[in-house]
C-alpha cells in the first residue's frame, strides 16, 4: 500500500476546510436554497418557501424579504406550511432559522443523517459554532416539522432519518458544556425518540423498530430526478426488472400487479421506508429493498440503543437518578433483543430480522458493525465479525454488502459513513490493526482520487478504486455527488483517530 505523504494530507484538509463555506446555507443563500434540481421546474415559475405554522411567520416573512434583494423577491414566494402536508400544491424548501452544511451537489437541503458526518468534521476543524448551529437546525425541526426530516423539502415531510441526533448533541456538549443548550434539547431529544418507538415504526410482537414512512404514492423526487439516458424513470426501470426477472425474496404479488403492470401501494410505502433508512437503494431487503417494511433492522435499533443510552446519560448528567435508570432498562431490554434476534451464530453476523417469518434474512451487510460501533455486541460476537472481515475488505476499504446488484448502497461500492462506522467498531473492542488498516485503505484512495480528480464525492468503488461509478449503477441516481459533506467529516475523523496520520498537520 503507498505511503501517504505529509503534504497530501496537508492539502486534502486544506480542501476540506475551504469546502465548509461552500456548503453552508443560511438565509443570505436564500434563492439559491430554494432552488431544486430535482424537481421540474418551469423557470418563470416561482420557487417557493414554507414557513412552519408554529412560527410568528408574519415576523419571520418580513425577515426573509429583507435577506432578499427586489429581483430575487419576484423568484420566490413565502408561504406557511399548510397543517396538513397534502394540502400542499407546490413543493418548496422548509424554513430553517439558523445556517447548516448540506452535502454538496444536487442534495442542497439539510440531511438528517449526513448532518451527523458533518458534525463530526466541523468540530475537527474547530467550526465549534457551525456545528451547534447544524444541530440546532435539527432540534429546530423536531420541534416546528415533527421530526428530523429525511432533508427539509416538503416532499420529505412524511420521512425521518437513522436517528444519531443525540450523538450529535453530545459530541456538541462534549466541547460546549452548555447546561442550558442541553436542557432545552432534551425534551426535544425525547419527542423524536418516540417517533421511532410507537406504531407504525414499532413492532409490538418483538419491541424492535423499523423503517416506515408515513407518506403514500411515488416520492416527487425519484420521478423527475432518477431518470436514464433514455428518460425513464427508477419506477419505469423497476417495473421492467420485475417483468424480467424471478423474486423469491418476497411476495412480489405485495408490490407488483403483473396484470396492470403498476406498482402497488405497498411498493411506494416501502420505497419511501427504504429511502427513511439512508440507504437508497440496495437489494438488502431484497430487490430495491421495498420489503424493509417487514425488517427490523440491525441499523436503526442499534441506533435507538444509543438513543436511550445517551438519555440516560443526559437525565442522570441532571440529577435525574429514576429517570435515567428507566432509559438505562430500555437499553439493556434492546440490546437483549438485538443479540437474541438479530445476531446470527451461523454465520457470525448481524443481521436484519422478518418479523412474519421469524427469521433473519442472510444478506451481509456492512450494518453489522453497527453493535461494535455502539458496544452491543459480547467480544465473542467481536470475534466473529473480525473473522469475517474478508467478505467486506476490499482494496479501497469497505465493501457495502457482499452482493453486485447495480445499486449504489451494494458492492462494489462504499461509503465513508460505514467505513468510519466498522473502523470505529473495530477501534472499540481492541481490533486495532484490523482498524488501521481499513482506515488506511479508504484514506488511500479518497487521497488517490483527489489528486486525479481535485475532488471529494459521495461515494467511492472500493473494488477499483475509483470514483467513476455511474457506469455501474441501473437504479436510482447514477451520478457521483461533489462536495461532499459526510466524506469531509469522516476523513477528518478517520485522520485524527489514527495515530500515524494525526501528527500531519
Amino acid at each position: 500500500m503507498h505511503q501517504i505523504q505529509p503534504e497530501q494530507i496537508q492539502a486534502l484538509r486544506a480542501h476540506i476546510k475551504q469546502t465548509w463555506p461552500k456548503l453552508t446555507r443560511s438565509q443570505e443563500h436564500l434563492l439559491d436554497l430554494a432552488q431544486d434540481a430535482k424537481l421540474e421546474h418551469d423557470q418563470s415559475d416561482c420557487w417557493y418557501i414554507y414557513i412552519s405554522p408554529r412560527e410568528n411567520c408574519q415576523t419571520v416573512h418580513q425577515s426573509l424579504r429583507q435577506s432578499l434583494s427586489d429581483e430575487d423577491l419576484k423568484k420566490v414566494k413565502i408561504l406557511t406550511l399548510p397543517i396538513e402536508a397534502d394540502l400542499i400544491r407546490e413543493h418548496g424548501i422548509l424554513y430553517l432559522p439558523g445556517s447548516y452544511v448540506v452535502p454538496g451537489g444536487r442534495f442542497n437541503e439539510m440531511y438528517g443523517w449526513d448532518s451527523y458526518f458533518i458534525v463530526l468534521g466541523l468540530l475537527q476543524d474547530d467550526e465549534l459554532e457551525l456545528a451547534k448551529s447544524q444541530v440546532d437546525q435539527l432540534l429546530y425541526e423536531v420541534q416546528h416539522y415533527g421530526t428530523v426530516l429525511n432533508a427539509n423539502r416538503t416532499y420529505m415531510l412524511s420521512r425521518s432519518q437513522p436517528p444519531i441526533l443525540t450523538q450529535m448533541v453530545a459530541a456538541v456538549f462534549d466541547r460546549t458544556q452548555d447546561e442550558a443548550w442541553l436542557a432545552e434539547a432534551l425534551p426535544l431529544m425525547e419527542q423524536f425518540y418516540y417517533y421511532w418507538v410507537v406504531p407504525p415504526h414499532l413492532n409490538s410482537g418483538t419491541g424492535l423498530s423499523r423503517y416506515f414512512a408515513l407518506g403514500n404514492g411515488p416520492a416527487p423526487e425519484v420521478l423527475f430526478s432518477e431518470r436514464d439516458e433514455a428518460g425513464k424513470s427508477h419506477y419505469d426501470r423497476v417495473r421492467e426488472y420485475y417483468q424480467r426477472f424471478e423474486v423469491p425474496d418476497y411476495d412480489l404479488s405485495l408490490f407488483y400487479d403483473a396484470e396492470q403492470d403498476e406498482l402497488t401501494d405497498l411498493f411506494y410505502k416501502g420505497d419511501r421506508s427504504m429511502r427513511e433508512s439512508g440507504f437508497d437503494i440496495s437489494n438488502r431487503f431484497g430487490p430495491f429493498s421495498v420489503d424493509i417494511v417487514h425488517y427490523a433492522p440491525v441499523c436503526l435499533n442499534s441506533l435507538l440503543y444509543q438513543v436511550e443510552r445517551d438519555l440516560e446519560r443526559f437525565n442522570d448528567y441532571f440529577g435525574h437518578r429514576e429517570i435515567a435508570q428507566q432509559w438505562r432498562d430500555r437499553a439493556d431490554l434492546r440490546q437483549a433483543q438485538i443479540n437474541h434476534l438479530l445476531w446470527d451464530e451461523s454465520c457470525g453476523l448481524y443481521l436484519d430480522y422478518h418479523f412474519a417469518s421469524a427469521c433473519r434474512r442472510e444478506y451481509p451487510f456492512a450494518t453489522t458493525f453497527y453493535p461494535l460501533w455502539l458496544g452491543i455486541a459480547t467480544a465473542d460476537q467481536a470475534q466473529r465479525i473480525v473473522e469475517n472481515l474478508e467478505q467486506f475488505e476490499a482494496p479501497g476499504g469497505l465493501l457495502t454488502s457482499t452482493q453486485v446488484t447495480g445499486n449504489q448502497w451494494d458492492a462494489p461500492f462504499g461509503w465513508a459513513p460505514l467505513t468510519l462506522i466498522a473502523v470505529q467498531g473495530l477501534y472499540r473492542y481492541g481490533y486495532r490493526n484490523e482498524g488501521d488498516r481499513i482506515a488506511e485503505k479508504f484514506l488511500n484512495m479518497v487521497v488517490k482520487e483527489f489528486e486525479k480528480t481535485g475532488a471529494i464525492v459521495e461515494k467511492y468503488d472500493v473494488e477499483r478504486c475509483s470514483s467513476q461509478v455511474s457506469d455501474e449503477i441501473c437504479f436510482g441516481y447514477s451520478s457521483n455527488e461533489v462536495g461532499f459533506g459526510w466524506t469531509n467529516g469522516v476523513l477528518l475523523e478517520l485522520l485524527h483517530a489514527h495515530s500515524m496520520f494525526n501528527d500531519m498537520v
